[in-house]
């Protein structure tokens, strides 16, 4: 047997790279470990920029959309925004036509039955607004709908108005807390008020 086949004196070469590439993943691990830290103590130390709702109220942004305000004195069931609706989520009834009385600005005639909106598909595009021709319905400013069930999701804005209503009271405005802005926009809910237009861009 030769020297050059004998097993005990030959041996395998170490492949080239392996610990290169061994301690260059470790730099990588560490070098990201770093800049992770970096941006989370940027922030740690940085000023605090979180509303605390419902203690503060939010800021509304230039022409939000919030849960509908409906006029029902102004509605004469036209159908013309359940026709907009791309998720055809309002669903309107009346006991006979009706039409807008010029000298009170009241709509006359048969009764609204019923001018529901399933807010479970409603996606607030807004889209009912436009084509009102007695401009009865709103986007709100209101952005909490919490409910229990999925029937209460389901708000007729007709049986609201039986109960001097022009959109739904939220389940955090029914109940005393002693802060100021929930207490002024359940005074304006109750009161059957409009909401403001805050934030709004204003027409040109």
């Amino acid at each position: 047997m030769s020297p050059a086949s004998d097993p005990a004196t030959t041996s395998t070469p170490p492949r080239p790279g392996v610990s290169d590439s061994y301690f260059r993943n470790i730099f990588d691990a560490v070098k990201s470990v770093a800049i992770g830290m970096r941006v989370t103590l940027k922030y740690c130390f940085s000023k605090s920029v979180t509303i605390h709702y419902p203690y503060e109220r939010l800021a509304f942004s230039p022409r939000y959309r919030g849960i509908h305000e409906f006029e029902a004195d102004k509605c004469i069931a036209c159908d013309q925004c359940a026709k907009a609706c791309p998720v055809d989520c309002i669903y309107i009834d009346k006991s006979a036509p009706r039409k807008i009385d010029k000298a009170t600005g009241k709509a006359t005639g048969g009764e609204l039955l019923r001018y529901a909106i399933d807010y479970q598909k409603c996606m607030f595009c807004a889209l009912c607004t436009e084509p009102c021709p007695t401009v009865c319905i709103h986007m709100g400013k209101n952005h909490d709908l919490s409910s229990y069930s999925r029937q209460d999701m389901v708000v007729d804005f007709a049986q609201l108005d039986k109960e001097g209503l022009r959109t739904p009271l939220p389940l955090w405005a029914k109940k005393e807390n002693g802060i100021e802005w929930v207490a002024k926009e359940r005074q304006r809910i109750l009161a059957g008020e409009l909401a403001t237009p805050e934030a709004d861009i204003p027409a040109v």
